[in-house]
């Protein structure tokens, strides 16, 4: 019997830099699909108020330019924007060699784009209305779309540039329109009101970049602990309970490699073989399949672990990778429930008449992951391992179904140790003295119950 229990799997390192370029792309894509239907709204709104306000606003343009600009330049967004969802989707890998310049191209494009709007209007209407209309809040919801970039100075710069055009257009066009009415537009107040606007759309860059860097760490961060989730998943697969996992994840420095305490479970099926002999394959595999499902249910009830399947039975752990409470008296109590279940599934017929033989042995191993990134194994070495297979190969000669050794007795809870009767103590292959067993006395569950 080999005393190095081992797990294998296999997986592909994920790549941290694709599934975040991957999660950029989704990003941008998803921010012109926003862009698309925010500024359709848009329009589509700015039409309604036309007609229900069509005489002041001609009061203001005294023509229908802007209106007429405006829906223009919704229609070439929205198109531009489409270009982009199509384009990044049809040429991932070249969005990822160039995000950056993508980026910047891109915040560039649309917030001259809305520059140029302004620019025309003032320049066919003669009037510097629209530099202080609602329309120029545009410039904020680019602002806050760049969050989803995912780049601090991308939404700095976003925010900055906006700023910048703003500012240099409006103070421009107030200066050189100085045939307007005063009372519409004073030079001094109105140049302040720019500049504060202008600051106002840097300050929002800034925040929305804070947003966008907070964003991605948190992205980061998830990104870890599914990575952490699935590492302990590679490694144990389905033979621990989501309560186990947590556990791992929280210690997740004892997979390194330590010495600690553990119960070993050795659990073997008699009279496997004429059985198998005697079956069709696939009798055979939902046979095995019927009594593993309730016996890993109990391990996993009592915070244990599968380690490996023999065929006929099985190795299970109980303090390892995580040790909590008195793992013997949960060993034992798995290894009883075991046998009440056998018991009870005999009676109903839902089994052929099954025995099982199972050994319990408590002391030190040692623990740890071992292997590379490709492939792993948890590893359970000693004398624990070893003295645990030839205590359960003791349940033959002694016609029993669950013996465990001195040191599993005297861990356990006082009204559980009626539960045993001591054996005479009994030679064992490489230990030089006698070693004292107990054997589980049936009889005494069915007293206590």
């Amino acid at each position: 019997m080999k005393s190095d229990i081992k797990i294998n799997f296999s997986s592909q390192p994920e790549n941290s830099k694709d599934l975040f370029n991957a999660e950029i792309a989704g990003s941008e894509r998803l921010r012109a699909l926003i862009l698309i239907g925010m500024l359709g709204l848009e329009a589509i709104l700015l039409i309604i108020i036309y007609f229900f306000y069509r005489n002041q606003y001609l009061s203001l343009f005294n023509t229908n330019i802007a209106i007429y600009a405006i829906l223009i330049f919704t229609l070439l967004i929205i198109v531009y924007e489409s270009v982009v969802h199509f384009f990044i989707g049809k040429k991932m890998r070249m969005f990822f060699h160039h995000r950056s310049f993508f980026g910047y191209l891109n915040a560039f494009s649309e917030v001259t784009l809305l520059t140029l709007l302004f620019i025309f209007i003032v320049e066919y209407s003669g009037q510097t209305v629209i530099l202080q209309a609602p329309a120029t809040l545009t410039y904020f919801l680019f602002i806050v779309l760049s969050t989803l970039r995912l780049n601090f100075r991308l939404s700095v710069f976003t925010g900055a540039l906006a700023a910048v055009e703003f500012v240099v257009t409006s103070v421009y066009y107030s200066t050189v329109f100085s045939n307007l009415p005063a009372d519409r537009l004073h030079p001094d107040l109105t140049g302040m009101q720019y500049l504060g606007q202008g600051v106002i759309l840097i300050i929002s860059g800034i925040a929305a970049g804070f947003v966008a860097d907070l964003i991605k760490k948190k992205i980061v961060a998830s990104w870890e602990n599914i990575k952490e989730k699935n590492e302990v998943i590679d490694l144990f697969g389905q033979q621990i309970s989501p309560q186990i996992a947590g556990s791992i994840l929280e210690r997740k420095d004892e997979l390194s490699g330590t010495r600690k305490n553990v119960c070993v479970m050795f659990l073997d099926i008699r009279n496997f073989t004429p059985f198998a002999e005697t079956h069709k394959p696939e009798e055979v595999v939902a046979y095995l399949n019927s009594l593993f499902g309730f016996m890993i249910d109990s391990v996993q009830n009592y915070d244990g672990v599968i380690n490996q399947f023999l065929g006929d039975g099985f190795m299970a752990t109980f303090g390892a990778p995580v040790s909590e409470g008195n793992i013997s008296q949960k060993a034992v109590m798995s290894s009883v429930d075991i046998l009440q279940k056998i018991k009870t599934e005999n009676r109903a017929g839902n089994i052929p008449e099954t025995k099982i033989g199972i050994g319990l042995h408590y002391g030190e191993a040692v623990i740890g992951n071992i292997g590379s990134s490709v492939r792993k194994q948890y590893s359970i070495t000693g004398n624990v391992v070893i003295m645990a297979s030839r205590i359960e190969q003791l349940n033959k000669r002694w016609q029993s179904q669950l013996i465990i050794s001195a040191e599993v007795y005297h861990e356990l809870r006082t009204e559980t140790k009626g539960l045993f009767m001591p054996k005479k103590p009994v030679k064992m292959k490489g230990i030089n003295r006698p070693v004292l067993l107990y054997v589980f006395n049936e009889e005494m569950v069915n007293l206590k119950n």
